[in-house]
């Protein structure tokens, strides 16, 4: 078996569970935060939205320097609506599936790069880059989401067993 047909099944089931999570984020909250340090929902519903897409940048790219000298620094996704970031999020999940779908696994063990201001943060081999700095990441968010949904009294979907909201999964 192929490494990227090994991670795709993962990586579908975490994408359904972040999409379910995704439409349930409320339009008349989206600048709520739960404390002052916390991101505001907006931004945090973006960040799982981009991170559906960052397999892309591993697979594609070498390196990311989310603030390259003398060039502006990445700008983050901030919701604007459930629809937009919906949106958002299924280009990002489709492109990612796909740039991983290609991959080999030669290509795969290749390392990758993170820097910021020329300086890198990581290295490690793109299977790795995948499932933690992309698949790990967006699951760490998505469940600060469900927290967000939680303290807003919406119903936080089940994701690996049934939640409070409901009983069985799906």
């Amino acid at each position: 078996m192929k490494l990227s047909d090994l991670y795709l099944s993962e990586f579908d089931q975490e994408m359904a569970t972040a999409r379910k999570t995704l439409e349930r984020i409320p339009e008349d909250k989206l600048s709520w935060k739960p404390h002052e340090k916390s991101m505001p929902l907006n931004r945090l519903a973006g960040h799982v939205a981009e991170l559906a897409g960052w397999g892309v940048q591993t697979i594609e790219r070498d390196s990311l320097d989310f603030m390259p000298p003398g060039q502006p620094p990445y700008q983050p996704t901030v919701a604007t609506s459930r629809q937009q970031v919906l949106e958002i999020f299924d280009k990002n999940r489709d492109a990612s599936r796909r740039a991983i779908a290609g991959a080999s696994d030669e290509h795969l063990m290749k390392n990758w790069s993170l820097l910021r201001g020329g300086q890198t943060l990581l290295s490690m081999p793109r299977f790795a880059v995948l499932r933690s700095f992309c698949l790990n990441h967006l699951i760490h968010h998505r469940a600060q989401l469900g927290v967000y949904l939680r303290l807003n009294n919406i119903p936080v979907p089940s994701v690996y067993g049934p939640s409070a909201d409901e009983g069985t999964l799906g």
